[in-house]
């Protein structure tokens, strides 16, 4: 059966807000407070999953979660509010929430080549660092057993114990000469005592790599640089990305980067590491303009090319440094510039807002993949039931509710996924 890289986007969900509530996140903290434009969100969700479609790529989707979400409000006791009380306000915009968009935190996912059993192995990833996050994972797995329902092809894992965080995909890596080889997984963790948290515990990435069957001399544990956390690279993927042969890095990514690249050389001659040097783009242009948390792919052409969001399209040390790279003859072949401001300003990129899945397309419940056709349906629901605008100061308000759980329910009953409700 064929083996290709499908790409699961979360769609940004009704109840989208800035409520500032990720601690390390900068853009996230920049926009606190701020009135935000779900409907415009996800439409720019939408068209870069049209963008894709249109390169030849396999396309999937995932469903917003609910929200708000009734389980978080009843086991904090907030049915009620107390406005007075602000520490009550935040926790109940953690029910409201929709960061479930950002689906690279879904989970971690090893593909049949890797895995001692030959089945897709997928956890659902915990992040227990973030109370507005870690309401997620009951409703993801929920969620994926029916995506991936097929037991001959897939495993779905629930999340790790939460002594150990777990931020899924946007810490994990994998590299390979074709995606439908065995592959050597990078698993990135952090370690506390800056200023923000890290937010991935080596054990949770080595029990992980247990729990998919996958062989330890195909795994590597490596540290993300202090720094880069320091300077708001919260996830790894917010200054590096991999795909197939190559890796695309920013020089301050890792604790040891000689060592890292060594160690990659050693267990996939093949690689091609391309680093971005700071003194061609620094650590704070690379984290502000999310350069890296980009979609790197191989094109249906055999090319690599590398997704970007505008802003760092935008940035001159960057367009610089990729006009140059576009001028030598590197791996990297083609940069596709596409529009997820609202999910940028939110503190997510094209990255973040997909989960890779190296699966036959056939394989997976076909309610969660995606042609034009589809595109269109989800479009004008989204056009029609989305709200405008939200301000977070609407938090909590009945009509929004309501118009909030119309939306999704809506939605869901186009894709046949009713029992998500």
């Amino acid at each position: 059966m064929p083996l290709v890289e499908i790409n699961f986007d979360g769609l940004v969900g009704p109840s989208h807000n800035y409520a500032g509530l990720s601690l390390g996140n900068l853009a996230s903290a920049s926009h606190a407070g701020e009135v935000s434009y779900p409907r415009a969100a996800a439409l720019q969700g939408i068209a870069k999953m049209r963008h894709n479609l249109g390169l030849g790529l396999a396309q999937g989707l995932f469903a917003p979660l609910p929200r708000p979400n009734p389980v978080l409000l009843g086991a904090l006791g907030l049915n009620a509010v107390d406005e007075t009380d602000p520490a009550q306000r935040r926790l109940r915009a953690s029910a409201w929430s929709a960061s479930s968009m950002w689906t690279a935190n879904a989970a971690t996912v090893s593909p049949a080549p890797d895995t001692a059993d030959g089945r897709c192995h997928l956890t659902a990833a915990n992040l227990v660092t973030m109370p507005h996050r870690s309401q997620e994972w009951p409703d993801t797995v929920r969620q994926l057993r029916l995506a991936f329902a097929s037991a001959a092809h897939f495993t779905v894992h629930d999340a790790v114990p939460a002594c150990f965080g777990d931020e899924g995909a946007a810490n994990h890596m994998r590299m390979t000469t074709a995606h439908d080889a065995p592959g050597l997984e990078l698993f990135v963790y952090g370690k506390t005592g800056g200023a923000f948290p890290a937010r991935q515990h080596e054990q949770a990435s080595r029990a992980v790599a247990r729990l998919h069957g996958l062989n330890p001399e195909r795994c590597l544990f490596i540290e993300q640089a202090p720094e880069a956390i320091a300077a708001g690279a919260f996830h790894n993927d917010v200054v590096a990305v991999a795909n197939e042969r190559v890796l695309f890095t920013h020089e301050q990514a890792f604790a040891d980067p000689d060592g890292t690249y060594a160690a990659i050389r050693t267990r996939l001659p093949e690689a091609e590491i391309v680093v971005v040097p700071a003194s061609a783009i620094s650590l704070a242009d690379a984290i502000k303009s999310y350069l890296f948390n980009a979609q790197l792919l191989t094109l249906p052409t055999g090319e690599v090319g590398l997704v970007i969001p505008l802003e760092a399209w935008e940035t001159p040390s960057v367009r610089g440094w990729l006009d140059g790279m576009l001028a030598s003859n590197g791996p990297i072949r083609r940069v596709l510039p596409v529009d997820v401001r609202q999910s940028m300003a939110n503190g997510g990129g094209p990255a973040c807002l997909r989960l890779r899945v190296v699966a036959d397309p056939a394989t997976v419940d076909p309610r969660f993949m995606l042609d034009e056709a589809k595109v269109a349906l989800i479009e004008r629901i989204v056009a029609i039931q989305w709200p405008e605008q939200i301000d977070p100061a609407d938090i909590g308000a009945q009509s929004l509710a309501k118009t909030v759980i119309a939306a999704r329910a809506a939605l869901l009953d186009l894709l046949g996924l009713e029992q998500l409700s």
